[in-house]
């Protein structure tokens, strides 16, 4: 358990279908169906294969008022019916432009095993306990060239603390069995400081 997390107040949206209290259960945090405007951080939660319900989208314009800090993640990642990719343009759509910090990689079959930072193209496998870190092959790195110009771009027009602000939405793939993006999830939240 992250000791940082568990001193916030983290507010968890999304449809039943996405697993809101698994979610919530991982970090500490309260499924809600308003919105807290005592939260630190809101957390949506978001099944690829049935989208986003409009209670959720309701509930973000509600918090942007509060410039609550907000981050997206992504379940399910290991159904192949929809992947990370189709939630992420989803979520450009409706709820606002996503940050994505990290790009799923899959192994020989199709299951998401490791993710790659678009800020260090450093990979992340998974499959090892605990995950180890190396540097991306030069394919990986062509593969993920266009996705992290974007996250560059944003990152650095919207400046140091953006996501602490309220301003920069980060989009997190996220399979708590399997320990994927949980890390991360933890690195943002520690970021804010309430």
């Amino acid at each position: 358990m992250n000791s940082t997390a568990s001193t916030q107040s983290i507010a968890i949206y999304g449809h039943v279908s996405a697993h809101p209290l698994a979610v919530a259960e991982a970090f500490n945090a309260h499924v809600l169906d308003t919105v807290d405007p005592e939260s630190t951080c809101a957390i949506f939660v978001v099944n690829p294969s049935t989208g986003i319900d409009q209670a959720s989208i309701d509930l973000w314009q509600a918090i942007d008022e509060f410039q609550t800090p907000r981050i997206v993640v992504v379940t399910h990642l290991e159904n192949q019916e929809a992947d990370f990719d189709d939630a992420i343009t989803l979520a450009n759509r409706v709820f606002d432009h996503m940050a994505t910090p990290y790009l799923v990689l899959h192994d020989d079959i199709g299951v998401p095993c490791a993710l790659i930072s678009m800020a260090t193209l450093q990979i992340t496998d998974y499959t090892t306990d605990p995950p180890m870190e190396r540097a991306c092959d030069p394919e990986h790195e062509t593969l993920v060239q266009e996705f992290r110009d974007e996250y560059l771009e944003l990152t650095s027009a919207m400046g140091e603390g953006a996501f602490a602000a309220g301003v920069l939405f980060p989009a997190i793939p996220l399979w708590i069995q399997k320990g994927i993006g949980v890390d991360i999830v933890h690195h943002f939240l520690n970021q804010i400081k309430r």
